[in-house]
């Protein structure tokens, strides 16, 4: 089957080295999409034998555009692929997955998008790179959307008119949505896909990937009335009202802060118990849940500064955590 790939990324270095490297033997035509990256990202990929495009950075960059303009790149050839995997740049393929996913597709007409299981590769190095293991580990069978990593219908895609270019955050979930709505089916097979090199570090990364988290909550509920309902409750809930209510309820009774503190308690224990009926070890659940309580802040953070860019019908520039 002809398969092709779409490799995003900035400034990946050895990653995309070793992105290339998993891709370019299995794969009929790859494209790399380059966003303005001062390394040498761009000899890198013309040197693994990819086609590059490079973005005009004069426009705001989002990876929902980084992949149209990847797929619009092997459609200007005349054998259009069958079907177009996608990967960011900081992710390796494993050696069989275009051939496990591609078989999956041709013997399921209704299915517009295949993924498959994911892993941090560096999974213990931080609680960070730990939550990001975790994010990826998700049940198989049909699914109501998935990571950036996929393997789409070439069809499906043209139907739905491919990502939202406008999209900073959860373009994917955004993308799905539509899939979904248009009547096509999502699958995730149990068959592993590629190993995700994210270099969650330091805690200014992860509050920022966590602020951009809260700006996709807001800016794809904001199209889908119906998606990230309930991420967005939580969030109000807890990443505002509860802060209010505990600042100007101090002012009162000294029992309201009390009682505010007590829900956080109460949210980080529930969180740490779903995370152990998950699997996860115990000393593992308290670190994430931690952070989890914690990540309601950012969140709100970035789910305000959307609907500010919104109402002043401000450009919807990225948000940063590399």
């Amino acid at each position: 089957m002809n398969v092709d790939v779409v490799i995003i990324g900035r400034n990946e270095g050895a990653r995309l080295v070793k992105s290339l490297a998993s891709v370019i033997p299995q794969a009929r035509r790859v494209v790399y999409v380059d966003s303005g990256s001062t390394d040498n990202s761009v000899a890198e990929a013309k040197s693994a034998g990819a086609d590059v495009v490079n973005l005009d950075m004069s426009i705001p960059f989002t990876a929902a555009r980084a992949r149209n303009e990847g797929f619009a790149a092997l459609m200007a050839h005349d054998d259009a692929p069958y079907c177009v995997q996608f990967l960011d740049g900081d992710c390796c393929m494993t050696d069989d997955w275009l051939a496990a996913g591609a078989a999956h597709m041709r013997a399921n007409d209704d299915i517009a998008l295949v993924t498959g299981e994911q892993e941090e590769l560096c999974r213990n190095t931080t609680v960070f790179n730990q939550m990001s293991d975790f994010e990826w580990k998700r049940p198989t069978g049909e699914i109501e959307a998935c990571g950036g990593n996929m393997m789409v219908r070439t069809k499906a895609f043209v139907d739905v008119g491919g990502f939202d270019p406008t999209v900073i955050a959860a373009e994917d979930d955004e993308f799905c949505t539509r899939l979904r709505k248009a009547g096509w089916r999502l699958v995730r097979i149990p068959h592993q896909m590629s190993k995700h090199d994210g270099g969650h570090l330091v805690f200014a990364q992860w509050w920022k990937r966590a602020e951009r988290t809260g700006h996709g909550f807001a800016q794809v509920g904001h199209i889908h009335s119906d998606y990230f309902v309930r991420e967005r409750k939580r969030v109000w809930v807890y990443g505002l009202a509860l802060p209010v209510i505990g600042v100007f309820g101090a002012f009162m009774t000294p029992a309201v802060p009390v009682l505010v503190l007590g829900a956080y308690l109460f949210s980080f224990l529930r969180t740490a118990r779903g995370l152990q009926g998950e699997g996860l070890p115990t000393d593992e659940a308290r670190k994430h849940a931690i952070f989890l309580t914690l990540s309601k802040f950012p969140n709100v953070i970035g789910m305000v500064r959307y609907h500010w860019r919104r109402l002043n019908n401000a450009q919807m520039r990225i948000i940063e955590y590399k």
